[in-house]
């Protein structure tokens, strides 16, 4: 990775400039810089998924009243280490009153990520046992809330013992060191044998088995990620035939710019105002921020991230707020 001078975007029709101010890391960067996640065609190849900033400027045809100075944040297909991004005015939201700038940094792609896959793909219902992977990541400790907001049990994995506590003082009923344990006994221990409706998976192919075996009749296994490897090999069908299990698969990148505005509208409505002031919300929500860096250590964070030491989010500062 290196640091460079670029022309300074400009806001085409139906677009918002953002001085951005920071931004979050994502696995997906990670991969990107190893060159096996390329940019959609036609994005910006500057890393970055999302960003919180100050409006400014506005591109002509932009239909709601932003400002300049107006505190926002916006998911990205790309852009966001730059100090600068201009991004189509659906996918942005405004900051919560009692949220930092480096706070609002960690929402965008993990909150709206788990919100996708909870509402939008599994169709999550009240009282459903949702099984959530890396239940101390970014995506995890949303999903962790989320389901809780929804009315559902969440029960997570992680590696750690540190994580674990994590995730159940966001409300986890209960977590499973995948590293001493088989999830997949201890799921159905907690299930009564019934096993998890839901599975939040960001692993893949080393997890199968134990996935399938701990997946409800009629469950979802919702797969968005391959940290443990693409390749599967036994009768993963067959088993899943069995309990008539349904195998989910999502990305949001490569989404349509509909798409993704219906999903920050619906997320907008139906989650964002409980990231508001603790006292006025009886499910409130909170980004979980593991540690910051500056713009200059971008290379230290994705050291950071690869090895899994984080818990919650890795922020970028890009720029001080002014």
């Amino acid at each position: 990775m290196l640091l460079r001078n670029v022309p300074r975007p400009l806001p085409e029709h139906g677009e918002v400039l953002i001085r951005v101010h920071a931004t979050a890391l994502n696995r997906a960067d990670t991969l990107q810089r190893k060159g096996l996640y390329p940019a959609p065609p036609g994005e910006s190849e500057v890393l970055g998924l999302e960003a919180a900033g100050t409006v400014a400027s506005v591109g002509p045809g932009v239909r709601q009243c932003w400002r300049l100075g107006d505190r926002v944040m916006t998911l990205l297909s790309g852009g966001g280490y730059a100090e600068y991004v201009a991004v189509p005015e659906e996918l942005i939201m405004s900051i919560p009153t009692h949220l930092t700038v480096y706070q609002a940094a960690a929402i965008p792609e993990a909150w709206l990520t788990a919100f996708q896959l909870l509402h939008f793909v599994a169709q999550v219902k009240e009282g459903e046992i949702v099984l959530v992977h890396a239940g101390a990541s970014g995506v995890g400790t949303a999903a962790v809330q989320l389901v809780r907001l929804a009315g559902a049990i969440p029960i997570v994995t992680a590696g750690s013992s540190e994580k674990l506590q994590m995730a159940e003082t966001l409300g986890a009923a209960a977590g499973f060191n995948y590293k001493h344990e088989d999830f997949a006994e201890k799921v159905s221990d907690f299930t009564a044998g019934r096993g998890a409706n839901v599975i939040l998976d960001c692993i893949g192919g080393s997890n199968w088995e134990r996935n399938v075996a701990c997946l409800a009749t009629d469950g979802r296994w919702v797969l968005y990620g391959l940290m443990g490897g693409k390749t599967v090999t036994g009768d993963i069908l067959g088993k899943l035939l069995s309990k008539r299990g349904q195998l989910l698969c999502s990305l949001l990148r490569s989404r349509s710019l509909q798409y993704k505005a219906d999903l920050v509208r619906a997320f907008s409505e139906r989650a964002l105002p409980h990231f508001s002031d603790p006292t006025s919300s009886p499910c409130h929500l909170r980004p979980v921020i593991d540690s910051m860096f500056s713009l200059d250590q971008v290379a230290d964070a994705h050291r950071h991230m690869e090895a899994n030491r984080n818990t919650g989010k890795i922020v970028i500062n890009v720029m001080n707020p002014q």
